[in-house]
């Protein structure tokens, strides 16, 4: 006789209950599953909101578990339903549309809402909180239409809608009432260097202010601080806090407080009623972060299922997060005090911070700015409380940390305990990954994460996956399964490479159809791939293929939202002439350019010049073009140097021009930036460049794969040089090196970590024939390239068709 399976109701679709499901599921619990959530979608990740928000994810992107799953799994699903209360007596669940629904036990995770400020002005329109998808829609609409955006709040979702906002456009600054961003995670020094970076990244900041009112009629105008200065926007975002969303057990009797109260196993007031989650008070104490979300619903589902399980006894709080690509990790005390012994490294140039804190000797605390990688390690530490020894101190200060030149180290997975969370966006486990792999026979990080949901978010825990696959599989582990550059082929870049070279192949349509693509006229992914391959391989000979570029590359000009250019002329090393700006603002009236902006490149950029007057503004500014659109040189950025600083060592300003006219129009796998300083005080940001250069007494230093967008990266040393002939045969034989190696679309900063400093400068520095080699083949390629406008401008059919069809 089949035993009746139990009703289990959860109340909140969010990760912390649905969380609690999966594992419930995988425990082979024997339960009848309805699953009430008040939003319109189902299981979503609400870390990646800010993803969605820059424009690098979609709300897809970000869905854990889809329709599908739900009906896989036999469980039935009630979006946009909102239950407002559990009634005891008769078992049954309340909706706010009047439905009911029997239960045998019930999860309320009904996770938090945004705090919004109760002062005047709050309720007018263009004032939203960030906590769900619908937030995230109105701050998508509201940069289509609005300019000046405040963020009120300096946390961790502040930021993140700040950052998002700024990459829409909008001029943002962040409004914190504190003088620090982030204290309750964060010290004073990774504070201000968070801020720093920021504001490198275009945010604004108004510290130590305290917002007292919302200005303005029907919609905010702007806001009204308690010193009684003012800070105009025309949209706002609340994001001073979360508040445990109670309101379903406060109508059902449920002891409440700041949270929902429960005991060790989860349970509250009323019986076979538990919570887990943000709504959830465990000891006095609420959660905000994830892994002690996840941490609260194993134990739940092990007790739900009857398995053994130790009772949740709160969590050591630590934070591992990444604002706006910068990474930075706290565990447990991390404002050190008289009874704290400090030890700390900080590198200005690396941009990295450790701080650990010491009582009585025991580990008590950590913080990590930077460089995140002994997170894991330290997390347990400060949970053991591990006294600290010459043999831990060598471990975490030595040769690894901060910048201070060794290789930097991998985390140690072997001692991770088996309950660690590896995977703080889906709460996946160091067992559960091991298990995956010993019972399933998994060798591949794909296979992990479609079975467990590891890296399937944001891909941060991806290399800690890679380790702890290594780890178990010894010999046999390979790094990752093979995988085509499309979906329209099965073949590698590598693959595709030495067959165009073998084969002789000369246009993307002969390599499709010789190789047997998929699609026969391929896709918007392969098409630019191969153009970019075939004139790598034979720059002489090849025939550019205008319909195989993007539509920035095919003008010559960026487009923008509202279907007019920008042009950017180049400026050798940021440097013109009176002439040359003359001529500039000449051009800018005649043609109407609504806006001349000085570009992070020290550039001006004429913002809205009209499609068909793209070849007179080229044609009348007689100067060429500076390829802000181009997967090529952008530009070199330089400091005055020895020309003029008093600081200076070496000629910045001379070495920056001539490196930019050596190296322009030609073609890289993505975007390529250069800087030169006269000396080591950055003044030219060279440690965020794909090549940066720096001057000194002796020569010059070069580092390489540095990045300043998305996800930033601090180039690393390569070598230093005497000369500069020896400098610009280095640089030569690395962009070629990149040119030859680097998957199209790959920045140099992923370059580098896949193929590993060593590898490069075994190749380069190592290796003088094939340096100088390197050196000869660009040569060659750079022999090929011309000025595209003035190739354009004489050819009549061409312009034409691009851009005289604008007027008809």
């Amino acid at each position: 006789m089949t035993q009746k399976r139990e009703k289990l109701v959860l109340i909140g679709n969010g990760m912390a209950g649905v969380g609690t499901i999966e594992q419930i599921l995988k425990l082979g619990g024997n339960y009848e599953i309805t699953v009430f959530g008040s939003e319109p979608h189902p299981n979503y990740n609400r870390i990646m909101l800010s993803y969605v928000l820059e424009g690098s994810k979609t709300v897809e992107d970000i869905i854990l578990n889809d329709l599908n799953w739900y009906k896989d799994n036999g469980i039935t699903l009630h979006t946009g339903t909102t239950v407002t209360r559990i009634d005891e007596a008769s078992r049954q669940i309340i909706t706010a549309d009047g439905m009911s629904v029997p239960y045998d036990k019930v999860i309320i995770a009904t996770g938090s809402n945004s705090f919004i400020l109760p002062i005047p002005g709050s309720t007018k329109d263009g004032v939203v909180g960030f906590r769900d998808i619908a937030d995230c829609d109105a701050m998508l609409a509201a940069a289509k239409q609005y300019k000046q955006a405040a963020v009120i709040g300096g946390g961790l979702l502040g930021l993140e809608a700040a950052k998002g906002l700024v990459n829409l456009g909008m001029d943002v600054t962040v409004v914190h009432l504190m003088e620090d961003l982030m204290e309750r995670q964060l010290d004073h020094n990774a504070s201000s260097m968070l801020q720093a970076e920021l504001e490198r990244q275009g945010v604004k900041f108004a510290m130590g202010k305290q917002t007292v009112e919302l200005t303005g009629e029907e919609r905010v105008s702007g806001l009204r601080f308690s010193d009684g200065t003012e800070l105009t926007a025309d949209f706002v975002v609340m994001a001073v806090g979360i508040k445990p969303n109670m309101a379903v057990a406060a109508a059902s009797g449920i002891t409440v407080n700041r949270g929902i109260v429960v005991n060790d196993y989860l349970q509250t007031s009323m019986h076979n009623v538990f919570s887990v989650g943000e709504c959830t008070e465990h000891r006095g104490a609420c959660y905000g972060l994830v892994a002690p979300l996840f941490e609260q619903g194993m134990v739940l589902a092990k007790h739900l299922c009857g398995a053994d399980t130790k009772p949740y006894e709160g969590s050591v709080v630590s934070t591992k997060l990444k604002i706006s690509g910068v990474d930075v990790f706290s565990a447990g005390e991390f404002i050190e005090s008289a009874e704290h012994t400090v030890i700390s490294a900080k590198d200005d140039w690396k941009k990295t911070y450790k701080k650990i804190l010491l009582k009585n000797n025991i580990i008590v605390g950590a913080v990590l700015f930077g460089d995140v990688t002994e997170s894991a390690n330290l997390q347990k530490l400060v949970k053991q409380g591990t006294e600290m020894t010459d043999e831990i101190y060598a471990e975490l200060m030595g040769t690894g940390c901060c910048g201070s030149g060794g290789a930097k180290k991998t985390m140690a997975v072997e001692t991770m305990a088996d309950e660690e969370i590896v995977c703080g966006c889906n709460g996946v486990t160091k067992k559960a990954i091991v298990d995956a792999v010993t019972e399933n026979g998994f060798t591949t990080v794909d296979e992990i994460k479609a079975c467990t949901g590891a890296t399937r978010s944001c891909g941060g825990c991806k290399p800690v996956v890679e380790q702890i696959l290594q780890f178990v599989l010894g010999d046999s582990f390979q790094q990752s399964a093979k995988q085509g550059i499309c979906t329209c082929t099965p073949l590698s870049r590598d693959e595709i490479v030495a067959e165009i070279t073998a084969k002789g192949l000369k246009t993307t349509k002969e390599v499709m159809n010789v190789l047997g693509w998929k699609q026969e006229e391929g896709c918007s992914k392969c098409r630019p791939a191969i153009n970019y391959y075939l004139g790598m391989i034979a720059p002489d000979t090849h025939e550019d293929e205008k319909e195989s570029r993007f539509v920035n590359e095919r003008m010559g000009a960026n487009i923008q939202k509202d279907g007019t250019y920008t042009v950017i002329p180049r400026m050798y090393g940021g440097v013109t002439t009176p002439e040359d700006l003359k001529k500039i603002a000449d051009v800018s009236l005649k043609y109407d350019v609504k806006v001349v902006k000085v570009t992070g490149g020290q550039r001006l950029d004429l913002i809205g010049v009209k499609k068909e007057d793209l070849p007179k503004v080229w044609e009348e500014l007689d100067m060429p073009s500076g390829y802000g659109y181009a997967k090529s040189l952008r530009t070199v950025k330089t400091c005055v140097g020895s020309q003029f600083c008093r600081f200076g060592t070496q000629d910045s300003m001379g070495m920056g021009a001539l490196m930019e006219r050596k190296y322009e129009r030609l073609d890289f796998p993505a975007k390529f930036k250069m800087a030169v300083n006269g000396c080591p005080r950055n003044c030219a940001e060279s440690c965020t460049k794909d090549i940066g250069i720096v001057g000194n007494d002796g020569g010059w230093e070069i580092f390489i794969g540095g990045n300043g967008g998305i996800k930033p990266r601090i180039a690393d040393s390569f070598c230093k040089v005497k000369t500069d002939e020896e400098l610009i045969e280095v640089c030569s034989a690395v962009m070629q090196y990149y040119r030859e190696t680097g998957n199209y679309l790959e920045r140099t900063s992923e370059w580098v970590e896949r193929m590993g400093l060593e590898t490069i400068g075994a190749a380069i520095l190592d290796d003088e024939v094939n340096r100088k080699a390197l050196a000869a083949r660009i040569d060659f390629a750079l022999a090929q390239v011309s000025d595209p406008w003035k190739k354009l401008l004489k050819d009549d059919p061409t312009r034409k068709a691009l851009f005289e069809e604008a007027r008809v």
